[in-house]
């Protein structure tokens, strides 16, 4: 699944799950959160919503600053005296996008640069108890890592205070580096190593593993159980769970994953340094000439290195390389084939899922899709075309990121896998604007849901989230924190707890019910159903397709879903090519 499903420029119409919060009085320290680490003394504070302890901004590791940039993380200093977790932690280096609006950003162009590379830091968030309690329980822990096609995001966007809460688990929120100083593959970084790690082209994932590391040691002080850690991520960040399913650097250090419209694509380490304009040695080549060396390299200025990229950072054209294939952290080869035996991945309870019109997030942006009115209000130019390509990518989406993965791992013998498909689609209505046609599903949208927390669109979120739809979120919203909370305690979904539906393991057998359709009651969700897709049924679907009144819609269809599936090549029964645009026809 090529980024352009994730690419920056669509998530950054995205105000995920909180960045645009109610406006609550700002925290003040509460003594029943004084924890004892092992850096020193640490005080967070009460949620003013949600019955919940919140400690923000703790440094996991070392600033990957000066000598340290392109590095693996180094362990993280302590502190004197005790230290206010009050605050969000400044951002890790990043882009700026269109809904990044807030103080941090007010002022700052479009495509510029914003935050720090001393950013790593995680937030935690756990049912309310003093010391003592926590010291004498033990929780599940999840660690979220966000999305943002890996070079966009901070932990500040989240708030699983209300998940936390319900289902009495301890979730930590952590920040990773992004973009070209995540990822970044060149001979004289591997030179200048000091330890096998620093060899890696992987920081962002060794960022993780250490952030997982921390946990290990600390969770406890919180009421975490480091034996029951479940890693989870959505988008990039499910990317980025898959990476550290495949990775032997992070064996032992998680118990269970989820993944939520992930991917399992890799870049060869070959491609990373070598492939193209925005590899490593290209860049490097860029900024200092022929004669390019580690110490040179750790002294560009941040703003000279995101520049060497071009001039279209806030659009899809810029894709650096990402989860490298690089021989260390993650095994030569490509990433899927990992999973094709438990021998060869780290073979834990998963689950993985896919929402049932991923795409429309994106395609709302597209002006050969959607026009807008007065630039505020979307409308389709052909509902029809438009409900067709959301459809098919967002098919094939769920191929690459579902039932391939899972027929792999189950044919290998890996039996514990639970699959879902998300389908709210109950968007309210505004200004002749119909959300629930031009997001259904979308990208992204499962995430309050999980959370507890409405935020998601911005502005618009009062129209997507109304009073006329509350009852039905709110119900599907508990079942699903259910089903993941009893994932992160047992292993399996099971009936969430709340006696809901019995949710199953995958089966390869199309009779067996073998995937969860994550749905409101009145829309006869959550319910269990026998479903299996591949790009062969996604391809005869495509051309028998009644809403495509002739072969040149049809072939516009196809080539905007098979763009980023070349495998859907295998099935064109139509005489298309990759390559007819889409039109602009209005019905």
């Amino acid at each position: 699944m090529r980024a352009r499903f994730i690419g920056l420029a669509a998530l950054s119409l995205i105000v995920a799950c909180g960045e645009r919060s109610v406006d609550l009085p700002a925290p003040v320290p509460d003594t029943a959160t004084t924890r004892m680490l092992e850096q020193g003394a640490l005080i967070g504070f009460s949620h003013q919503q949600n019955a919940a302890h919140v400690w923000r901004s703790i440094p996991y590791a070392a600033p990957p600053v000066g000598d340290l940039r392109w590095r693996a993380p180094r362990q993280a200093s302590g502190w004197d005296g005790t230290r206010e977790a009050l605050d969000h932690a400044p951002w890790c280096t990043q882009v700026r996008g269109r809904l990044d609006d807030g103080s941090n950003a007010a002022g700052i162009p479009l495509g510029s640069i914003m935050g720090q590379e001393d950013c790593l830091y995680l937030n935690i968030y756990a049912p309310k108890m003093d010391a003592e309690a926590a010291a004498a329980t033990d929780l599940p822990v999840m660690m979220w890592i966000h999305g943002g096609s890996n070079v966009w995001g901070r932990a500040e966007q989240y708030d699983p205070s209300a998940f936390a809460a319900q289902e009495n688990v301890v979730v930590a929120v952590m920040q990773y580096r992004l973009g070209p100083l995540g990822w970044f593959a060149h001979e004289s970084l591997r030179q200048s190593a000091e330890t096998e790690n620093d060899e890696s082209a992987n920081f962002a994932i060794l960022d993780q593993i250490a952030a997982l590391d921390w946990l290990a040691g600390n969770i406890a002080t919180f009421g975490g159980n480091p034996e029951n850690i479940t890693i989870f991520g959505e988008s990039a960040g499910g990317h980025d769970v898959a990476a550290l399913l495949s990775s032997p650097k992070a064996a032992g250090k998680f118990h269970k994953a989820i993944i939520q419209s992930g991917s399992f694509a890799s870049a060869s380490l070959e491609d990373a340094e070598t492939g193209g304009p925005m590899a490593g040695q290209a860049i490097a080549t860029k900024l200092l000439g022929e004669e390019v060396t580690a110490q040179a390299l750790r002294t560009v200025p941040i703003a000279d290195l995101y520049a060497a990229y071009g001039d279209n950072l806030d659009t899809e054209e810029w894709e650096p390389p990402r989860i490298i294939e690089d021989g260390i952290v993650l095994p030569e080869g490509d990433m899927l084939d990992a999973f094709a035996s438990p021998d060869t991945f780290n073979a834990v309870p998963i689950m993985t899922g896919t929402n049932k019109d991923e795409t429309k997030l994106f395609n709302i942006l597209d002006d050969r899709l959607v026009r807008w009115r007065f630039g505020r209000i979307p409308r389709a130019r052909n509902l029809n075309v438009y409900n067709a390509v959301a459809e098919y990518q967002s098919r094939m989406w769920r191929v690459s990121a579902v039932d391939r993965p899972s027929n792999l791992m189950h044919s290998g013998g890996h039996g514990e896998i639970y699959t879902y498909r998300f389908d709210w689609d109950e968007a309210g209505k505004a200004f002749g604007a119909d959300f629930a046609e031009l997001f259904g599903a979308a990208h992204g949208l499962e995430i309050p849901f999980v959370f507890g927390q409405y935020r998601f669109l911005g502005d618009a979120d009062k129209w997507v989230f109304t009073e006329e739809n509350a009852a039905g979120r709110l119900a599907l919203s508990s079942a699903m924190m259910g089903y993941w909370g009893e994932f992160a305690r047992t292993g399996a979904p099971g009936d969430g707890g709340q006696g809901l539906p019995i949710w199953t393991s995958w089966s390869t057998d199309s009779a067996t019910p073998n995937i969860m359709i994550l749905d409101s009651p009145a829309s006869g969700g959550p319910a269990l159903v026998a479903d299996q897709e591949s790009a062969e049924r996604v391809a005869k679907d495509l051309f028998n397709d009644p809403r495509l009144a002739d072969d040149t819609l049809t072939c516009q269809v196809y080539a905007a879903t098979a763009y980023w599936n070349p495998d859907l090549a295998e099935f064109d029964t139509g005489g298309c090519t990759a390559t007819q645009a889409i039109g602009t026809e209005e019905d």
